[in-house]
């Protein structure tokens, strides 16, 4: 068997991941200690994202023809891969925050809805709340002046309703409209 067809399915494997994968990040893994990297592998786990050390090589075959090819020139040193499915901005949170405590951990580069930024852009990226967190503010945002409605209506009621207010108008003296 040939070199060729023993990478073949490693290479099949990292392109099945990257298919329809909303964002890509490539990050320098060097120095991080065990306990760090499987941290670091619980946390992208728990929010549905795929991490994987991958020889260079091997990505740049995967990437090639697809959005991701931009990522080619960042594949220098050891590179791993993490790839988000579901959540554009997953990948760059996640790694972004872990890397202020694990000084070790580099972010090289990542493409993002189709879109290839390196590390300072990444950075940026991931400053970003996530979908749910952006769509319950406007979902608050939006209850607002109704939740304030209820609350003036509410009020009301409590002081006696609508017929209160007609009582205080009617004991108020009237003024004589002007001729």
């Amino acid at each position: 068997m040939a070199k060729v067809e023993l990478k073949q399915p490693i290479v099949q494997a990292i392109a099945d991941d990257i298919k329809d994968a909303q964002s890509v990040v490539l990050v320098d893994y060097r120095g991080l200690t065990v306990a760090q990297d499987t941290e670091l592998r619980k946390q992208l786990r728990e929010a549905g994202v795929i991490y994987k050390v991958c020889k260079n090589t091997m990505m740049k075959r995967a990437f090639e023809g697809t959005e991701f090819a931009g990522l080619e020139e960042y594949l220098e040193g050891p590179s791993a891969l993490v790839v988000s499915k579901d959540d554009a901005t997953a990948p760059a949170r996640i790694i972004c925050k872990f890397a202020k405590t694990a000084e070790a951990l580099e972010v090289k580069a990542g493409v993002v809805e189709g879109n290839v930024y390196d590390a300072a852009g990444i950075n940026e990226l991931s400053k970003v709340p996530s979908r749910e967190e952006l769509l319950s503010k406007l979902l608050g945002s939006l209850q607002s002046p109704i939740t304030n409605l209820a609350r003036v209506l509410n009020q009301i009621a409590e002081q006696g309703g609508a017929g209160a207010c007609e009582a205080a108008a009617e004991e108020a003296p009237a003024e004589e409209p002007a001729e």
